[in-house]
């Protein structure tokens, strides 16, 4: 079976959350390869990069790959900011080195917006699967309009948990929450949201470009 491997650099831990999402979308373009993916774990350096360019070439140089997927979640700029800074980066670090093919991973607001749909899944990563707590997950038209996906998706991992008193304040939410990616099978919904399909479009160009 042929192999292609990819690189993830992302704002910070918990976003490699996108690890998943990616795997699955690589896998229904390119069905006829297995997938290996890295996350840039820039964290554990002595010095971490600062700065977009040198984040990316320290990645390529640590976790060589042939495509890097950047993260960027919009937060309080807009998609089409995001991208330009991405595509200024990249451009200012190609004339230091050789790039593999780079894609821009830009969730509107944070990436915590592209789990809130499925709900089988959050109740899996609040360890309580069978719970009856009603959870009350955003329309999906709305999920890039939450203000704080963050913390939607806490809650709704407090909630779905069924914990009360000392057991609920002792639940590592954020880890739960990095979870909740690993219990969805099917991310096909995320192709109604306009980041997403932007994404998807990418990872399209991406494969017609380098021939896959």
């Amino acid at each position: 079976m042929k192999e292609i491997s990819y690189t993830l650099l992302t704002d910070g831990s918990s976003d490699r959350a996108l690890i998943p999402i990616i795997n699955w979308l690589l896998g229904e373009h390119l069905p006829e390869y297995a997938i290996q993916p890295q996350w840039a774990d820039l964290y554990r350096l002595p010095t971490v990069p600062h700065g977009l360019v040198s984040r990316i070439l320290t990645s390529i140089d640590l976790y060589p790959c042939t495509i890097i997927f950047i993260h960027r979640d919009a937060e309080r700029e807009n998609h089409k900011t995001r991208f330009a800074e991405i595509t200024e980066a990249v451009e200012t670090a190609s004339a230091t080195k050789e790039l593999p093919r780079a894609i821009g991973v830009i969730p509107v607001r944070l990436q915590e917006a592209w789990l809130l749909f499925n709900e089988s899944a959050i109740r899996k990563a609040a360890g309580n699967p069978n719970g009856k707590q009603p959870l009350l997950l955003p329309h999906f038209t709305r999920l890039e309009d939450q203000p704080d996906p963050k913390e939607s998706l806490y809650e709704l991992l407090r909630t779905a948990s069924g914990l009360v008193g000392r057991r609920l304040k002792k639940l590592s939410v954020p880890r739960c929450a990095y979870r909740v990616s690993e219990f969805i099978s099917d991310f096909s919904p995320l192709r109604r949201l306009p980041a997403f399909q932007h994404l998807e479009s990418e990872v399209e160009r991406m494969i017609e470009d380098l021939h896959l």
